[in-house]
């Protein structure tokens, strides 16, 4: 018999760590192993996947009583260094009780070999055996579906032509949700939505002046189900994972499932997991992921000719209005044609760039834009 012990379930319950504990419970039932979440049960193994003060004095407990324990690894210094208020002044103590908590364990799991290779480097665990076991992610549930994109858009009130750029987590540093704002405010005409919550109160400082003035393109829905982040993954045309630090990154992983254009910030942990230019973009900073994002919204293999295509397009459209229109710019006629042009102004975008795919000049297209 496994316990399952889990401390917090209020709190972790919506995080990462939640979606981790499940697919573990999903696991055991696969197997047909015998488990309980129930502490006051009889067991013989003890996974534990929490690092909390309750957690400690479990294991400990049952360390004395013989049980064999494996302590699952969910988190780092490095991660959490970048998280919360006081992040960084109490990374170090955060290490040692992380450490403290993980010797209780015969073996150590942790996600990904990257948090491996971190875990290997701290000096308290050097004589304890750790080993790379992914939280996975359900892969029959994740598969595309043509009405998402549609759905999303309805959910929100956006035009089915409106260009959608997803990002999920907390609100905190670590998740790159400052630069996510940002990058907002620098493309006005895209769609940003965020699905998760963590309350600011215990954010930095950076992200807390971040939501003081957020760009009207940006929206916050707050934590959503495993439904609604299928449907947004599916539904979007970019999902943008900015994060500075992860021990795995699920959402990356429920994206690739869903076949996403995927954006990530290039940090170590990517390195052998996802390829550059194959099945993801990688950026080194802001100013890359501004770029790369600006050409990958519209397709998946972008190119500097049709970037250029569509912001020709755009000059080319109010071009023609402000010619065609100007001598009676208030009549209702004008206000009307004004209304479709922009309406199709990025439906006339998709016909060029699928144009250009099968074929059709670029010279001669970009001459009659620019004239």
């Amino acid at each position: 018999m496994v316990l399952l012990y889990t401390e917090g379930e209020k709190v972790i319950g919506k995080s990462g760590l939640g979606k981790a504990i499940k697919h573990q419970m999903i696991a055991l039932d696969e197997e047909n192993v015998l488990y309980t979440t129930n502490p006051h049960d009889s067991y013989d193994i003890l996974h534990i996947n929490t690092y909390f003060p309750k957690s400690y004095l479990f294991a400990k407990r049952a360390k004395k009583q013989g049980k064999k324990i494996v302590y699952h690894a969910h988190s780092t210094e490095e991660d959490y260094r970048d998280g919360f208020i006081m992040g960084h002044a109490t990374s170090k103590i955060f290490k040692k009780w992380i450490c403290k908590c993980y010797r209780l364990g015969d073996i150590i799991v942790t996600p990904t070999p990257y948090s491996k290779r971190i875990l290997e480097g701290y000096d308290e665990l050097k004589d304890k055996k750790i080993v790379d076991i992914s939280n996975g992610i359900d892969i029959s549930f994740f598969k595309e579906n043509k009405n998402y994109r549609k759905n999303l858009r309805k959910r929100y009130n956006l035009s089915s032509n409106t260009k959608i750029v997803l990002g999920i987590g907390l609100y905190i540093r670590r998740k790159g949700i400052v630069d996510f704002i940002e990058l907002a405010r620098r493309l006005p005409d895209y769609t940003f939505i965020w699905y998760g919550y963590s309350s600011l109160k215990a954010a930095t400082s950076d992200v807390r002046e971040a939501f003081k003035n957020l760009p009207k393109n940006i929206i916050f829905p707050g934590y959503g189900e495993k439904e609604l982040i299928r449907e947004a993954l599916g539904g979007c045309d970019l999902y943008l994972f900015p994060t500075y630090e992860e021990t795995e990154g699920i959402p990356l992983i429920e994206a690739c499932a869903m076949k996403c254009n995927i954006l990530v910030r290039d940090i170590p942990i990517w390195d052998g997991m996802v390829e550059d230019g194959v099945n993801v973009y990688k950026a080194k900073n802001i100013e890359e992921l501004n770029e790369i994002l600006k050409k990958t919204v519209y397709s998946n293999i972008a190119t500097d000719d049709i970037y250029e295509l569509e912001c020709n397009m755009k000059k080319y459209l109010h071009g023609l209005y402000i010619k065609n229109f100007k001598s009676n710019l208030l009549s209702i006629n004008c206000i009307y044609s004004y209304l479709n042009l922009v309406e199709l102004e990025n439906k006339d975008i998709i016909s060029i760039i699928e144009a250009v795919r099968y074929g059709i000049d670029k010279e001669k297209l970009l001459k009659k834009l620019i004239n």
